[in-house]
């Protein structure tokens, strides 16, 4: 696992929110409010890098200094699993520009096959910021790295909530400039392409389709 540019995140609350994520006994309902808030907390983490400039405004008393995010956010949540974490982030920073990509992976071959991709001609943002619940295999985050660079993106980070070690390998040795940002490296993956002890399928647990 390459140290540099992964994190996994030690706040209290996102573990105690990921200890609940992961149990069996979460409705849906529970789990997406939980996959919302976890998101948020990760993105609070992960943006601590973006560029501000100067803002002055103008408040009951008077003016005062302040600041403004200086820098175009775009984020491309995979699809499905990815739309909870994408719906909580725009909460926090209403500006970001939302570009959706569809990745599933075989499961017999276990490799990403590509079936949306609506990106624009050219990009128009500085940060790209994909959003996957699971980082299991690494395939589809590295492909999804793939389009994104082809397209024309210079600076890419990955956010998701749990991680594989063999996942987190394959997407640092493919893209050794994205930086990764987790709440959990589990402890490996089964025959099936399953984290393990993970908690189950990411999106049959947010949509309830399992």
């Amino acid at each position: 696992m390459a140290a540099d540019n992964v994190s996994v995140s030690g706040h209290p609350l996102v573990q105690h929110k990921l200890a609940l994520l992961r149990s069996e006994l979460t409705e849906p309902k529970k789990f997406r409010e939980l996959v919302r808030e976890i998101a948020q907390l990760l993105f609070y983490e992960a943006t601590q890098d973006l560029a501000l400039a100067p803002l002055t405004v103008q408040t009951p008393l008077g003016a005062a200094a302040g600041h403004e995010v200086a820098e175009r956010v775009g984020l491309i949540p995979i699809l499905r699993a990815g739309l909870g974490m994408a719906d909580a982030i725009i909460e926090i920073l209403p500006t970001v520009h939302v570009w959706h990509l569809g990745l599933y992976r075989d499961h017999e071959t276990l490799q990403p096959v590509t079936y949306y991709n609506k990106l624009p001609n050219q990009p128009a943002i500085d940060l790209c910021l994909i959003v996957d619940p699971m980082l299991a295999t690494g395939g589809s985050a590295v492909a999804a790295v793939d389009i994104l660079k082809a397209w024309g993106a210079k600076r890419i980070k990955f956010l998701g909530l749990i991680a594989a070690p063999e996942g987190v390998q394959a997407l640092a040795e493919a893209h050794p400039d994205v930086a990764i940002h987790l709440a959990a490296v589990d402890d490996h993956l089964n025959e099936r392409g399953y984290i393990v002890p993970g908690l189950g399928d990411a999106g049959d647990r947010q949509f309830g389709t399992g």
